[in-house]
Order: C-alpha cells, then sequence, then structure tokens
C-alpha cells in the first residue's frame, strides 16, 4: 500500500523528520534533488539545456541544488528565481548561495535561450492560495515552451489536497513526489497535470501515518496476495458464504447475472438470486450454478425466510425504483441482520428512505456513483464534486456505513478508517454493467470472511485490477461488463500463485 498524504500531513511528518528524529532539512533538499536528478535521466529526457524556476521557500532549495547538480555534471543550466529575497527559507537561502558561488546563472525574468527541459521548484505541497499575477504569467509561458516539463513534488498550482487548480497551474510531463505521492495528483484535475508521477524515497518518515485515519491510501498489485480471504484445505460450499441477490426487476436479468456471476468468481460459495419472474427463465440459463427464486409482488414472508438462509445480501442491480423495489429494500434492512451491499436503485430508493440507515441492523456497504450520491446527500453533482471528500466523510461520520464513492477516482470510506482511494482502472470500464459486476465482487468477498470495509476496498482495487487486464486485452473501446469478471479471474489466479510462492504471506495481512 501507498500513503497518499495532502499537503498538511506532508509538512508534518518532514517536521517529525527533522525535529524528533534529527535529519537536517538540507540534507533531505540534497536527497529531494538527487532523486530528481535520477528520475529525469531514467526517464530519458534531454537534460542538455536545462531552466529551473525556483521560488523562495524549500521547494525552491530543492530547485537550486537540482541546477547545481546537473551544472556539475557539464550541462547548461539556466535558473529563474521568481521568488522574493525577503522571503527566502534558510535552506533555500544555502542553496541559492551555493549555485550563484558556482557561477550558475540565476536570473529574474524568463530567458530567450532555448531550453531541452524546464524544472518547475516555484510552489510546493504548502500552497493554498490562487496563483496570480507574475506568478501566472510566468507558469503561463513556461506551459508554452516547446520542451520537457518536470514538476519538483507537485505542480505549481495543483491543491495537494484536492487536485484542484489554484488559479492556474503548471502541466508537467513528469513529477517526482518526495516519499509519497500527493492526493492532489491522484485526484482530477491535479492527475492530468501531474503527467507521470514517480514517488521517490528521501527519508522522510512516515510511520506515524498509521494512526491518522484522515490519511489516505491505494493499493498496489503486490498487495492483492496478503489481502485474499483464506480458502481452506478442509471445506465445502457453505464454507465460502451463502449469498442472496436481491436484484434483477422486469427486464434487467442483466443486472442480476453479471452481479451474481462476479460475486461466484470472487469465491462465494452459493449464490441464490431473488428476482422478478419474468427473468427466471434467461438466469437459469445464463448462471446455472445459481439458484433462483422469483417474486410477482412483494411477499414478506418470503423475504425474511430468504435473509434467515443468507449469510450475506447484495440488493439493488437492476432492482428498479417501483413500489415492489421499494418494499424490498425497506423489508431487507429491517428484516435483515448480516452484512449488506446496497447498489445503483437500492441507493436512489435510500435517498427517499435515508431514515433506513440509522433503523438497518445490518452492516452495509454502499456502492453510489456520483449521481446517486448526489441524491443521498441532496445536493448538485457539481457540488459533491466540489467537495467530495469533506462530503464523503460527514457522510461516514453520521451514518455508520461503509461508502465506496464510484468515479474515475473510486474512494472508499468508513468512520474511523482511513480513505482508500483506487488508482488503478481506466476509461474502458465506463460501460453498462460494470457496477453490477463490482457490487458483486464487494459481495463475494464478504462471503469469503472479510470485514465490510476490506470487502469494500479489495472489491474496488479488484475490480479495476480486472478492468486493465481486460484492457491490455482488448482495447479500451471493446471492454464489456462481462470482460471485467474474466479478468478479475485473472488477477484472482496470479494473486493466489504468488501466495502459495517460497516466502509468501500465508494469512491475510
Amino acid at each position: 500500500m501507498r500513503y497518499l498524504p495532502d499537503g498538511k500531513w506532508m509538512q508534518k511528518a518532514d517536521a517529525h523528520t527533522i525535529e524528533d528524529i534529527g535529519i537536517p532539512s538540507v540534507v533531505l533538499m540534497e536527497h529531494a534533488a538527487e532523486k530528481t536528478v535520477e528520475a529525469m535521466e531514467r526517464e530519458a529526457i534531454d537534460c542538455s539545456r536545462i531552466l529551473v524556476v525556483c521560488g523562495s521557500g524549500n521547494n525552491g532549495g530543492d530547485g537550486f541544488a537540482i541546477a547545481r547538480l546537473f551544472a556539475q555534471k557539464g550541462k547548461e543550466v539556466t535558473v529563474i528565481f521568481a521568488g522574493k529575497e525577503a522571503s527566502l527559507t534558510p535552506e533555500c537561502r544555502i542553496q541559492k548561495q551555493i549555485a550563484e558561488n558556482l557561477g550558475i546563472p540565476v536570473v529574474g525574468s524568463m530567458t530567450e535561450a532555448a531550453c531541452t527541459v524546464v524544472v518547475d521548484a516555484l510552489f510546493g505541497v504548502g500552497l493554498s492560495r490562487e496563483v496570480s499575477g507574475s506568478y501566472a504569467e510566468l507558469l503561463e509561458k513556461l506551459n508554452t515552451l516547446p520542451c520537457a516539463k518536470v514538476a519538483v513534488d507537485i505542480p505549481t498550482g495543483i491543491c495537494a489536497a484536492t487536485g484542484k487548480v489554484l488559479g492556474c497551474a503548471f502541466r508537467a510531463d513528469l513529477t517526482v513526489s518526495f516519499q509519497c505521492e500527493k492526493l492532489g495528483t491522484v485526484l482530477s484535475p491535479g492527475r492530468e497535470y501531474a503527467g507521470k508521477v514517480i514517488a521517490a524515497e528521501i527519508g522522510i518518515d512516515t510511520a506515524f501515518y498509521e494512526e491518522i485515519p484522515e490519511i489516505s491510501y491505494t493499493l498496489e498489485k503486490s498487495d492483492l496476495p496478503k489481502r485474499l480471504p483464506v480458502r481452506k484445505a478442509d471445506s465445502h460450499k457453505g464454507t465460502y458464504g451463502k449469498v442472496l441477490m436481491i436484484t434483477g426487476s422486469k427486464g434487467m436479468a442483466g443486472a442480476a447475472y453479471l452481479s451474481a456471476k462476479a460475486a461466484y468468481t470472487c469465491g462465494a460459495g452459493l449464490v441464490r438470486i431473488y428476482t422478478e419472474e419474468s427473468n427466471r427463465a434467461i438466469l437459469q440459463q445464463l448462471l446455472p450454478e445459481a439458484i433462483i427464486s422469483v417474486y410477482e409482488q412483494y411477499e414478506p414472508e418470503q423475504l425474511q425466510s430468504l435473509l434467515k438462509w443468507a449469510d450475506v445480501v447484495c440488493i439493488g442491480c437492476g432492482l428498479g425504483q417501483n413500489r415492489v423495489s421499494e418494499s424490498l429494500l425497506k423489508g431487507t434492512l429491517w428484516g435483515g441482520v448480516v452484512p449488506c451491499v446496497v447498489d445503483a436503485d437500492g441507493i436512489n430508493l435510500l435517498a427517499l428512505h435515508p431514515e433506513l440507515l440509522d433503523e438497518t441492523r445490518m452492516p452495509l456497504i454502499l456502492t453510489p456513483h456520483m449521481k446517486e450520491m448526489s441524491g443521498l446527500l441532496d445536493c448538485s453533482v457539481a457540488e459533491l464534486q466540489e467537495s467530495r471528500m469533506d462530503r464523503l466523510d460527514a457522510f461516514t461520520e453520521t451514518y455508520p456505513a461503509v461508502c465506496a464513492l464510484k468515479d474515475s477516482r473510486t474512494i472508499v470510506a468508513q468512520r474511523g478508517r482511513h480513505r482508500f482511494v483506487n488508482t488503478a482502472g481506466n476509461n474502458g470500464m465506463a460501460k453498462a454493467g460494470s457496477g453490477d459486476v463490482l457490487a458483486g465482487v464487494v459481495t463475494g468477498l464478504l462471503a469469503g470472511g472479510l470485514d465490510v470495509y476490506e470487502s469494500a476496498v479489495l472489491g474496488v482495487y479488484l475490480h479495476a485490477c480486472g478492468g486493465d487486464a481486460a484492457q491490455e486485452k482488448l482495447g479500451s473501446f471493446s471492454i464489456l461488463a462481462e470482460d471485467l469478471i474474466r479478468g478479475i479471474g485473472e488477477c484472482l489466479k496470479e494473486a493466489e500463485e504468488q501466495k502459495r510462492e517460497p516466502g509468501a504471506a500465508l494469512t491475510p495481512g
């Protein structure tokens, strides 16, 4: 896993490393400069004529050190000092003086000389105000230069917490981020401005992040083996959970099929689909492994009997929003006690009856997309996009549910736990049925014994990895929801094989 701190928490880790551990700031600065130079060379950037743009803070100090290292390699280097002499931090002042002592040209404005790469060391992660005036004019000029562009730690003008553009921002091809990639270069539009991001280890201690739920994190493929549910040698289908999928209104058999197949693919032992009667025949043909139970109207006794049978419930995929659907949701949340995934129409119905979130005894995982979440929060999509982290945190503080807010960067949150931000997946997954597959994946992992938070996190990540596997085979245009399920199966097989390798973890970490 990788932490994704915002500027505030990165600065706290920096201060902790300097004050408590005793590593001087200027030493960290040297490490940062070395790692940036290494990354630029490794990415085969033409560094023959370098323009480094420095501010007055420690980000500018990093820039001066980078300029010196390249000059010592015999490169042609020019520094634009765009800050104020009176505002120089002690470390930046030291680095600036060294550069000047070595005869590196330090100028106060744009130079006419052509360069092969621009290095942005103007403002770092602490920037919170809009970039304007002469700084904005400088960024606009830098963005038009026909050369490679590299950002030091974070592109100037990108908010490290939200990814928002603060007035205007530097457009980088490469961002070398120190110790941790910043949350702002994962979220849009910051991710588009950052280009390729390389997180460089420079010696900042972030161990204390483990105790700070406010800090977000993401996963990598190497995390999958140790997070999978345990499958025992001595087991049967009941060992891996009885799943009840309350899915598929009339004409929506596909949603029921995709979610149920995904649950089976992710390890569920037995799946029963409770669906509208007209879907029976097609589901029996599409997924003979599933038990099919049907309704024509709301039958509370039948529903309660099925809820008593189930170890895990999923409700909402293609469910519709009619009176029967509403009754099914209310009956499930009032009568059930086992973990439950609520998706799609289930979310839309919850928006009409938010009191159910307080009244249910079921541990809940909600999987809304942005439009569905805006209904739950009674706000516009634009308002949600403007402050999604704050609104999501407020929602999970109010209700004891896990919420997986689906978007190009899906976020999983639960009160008292670290926010998970998914960085896998691709735009080929923007197809009908993709959300049904995710609901089934999360449900299957719940059935395998993971708790609601871990099921949501692993489910979101595994779903995205399946999408990446599908894209590798089919490209972005031709992926269908079933291709995601096949991709997920491939990822699970690969992770299981890695788990069995000598020295691999035998139990979930």
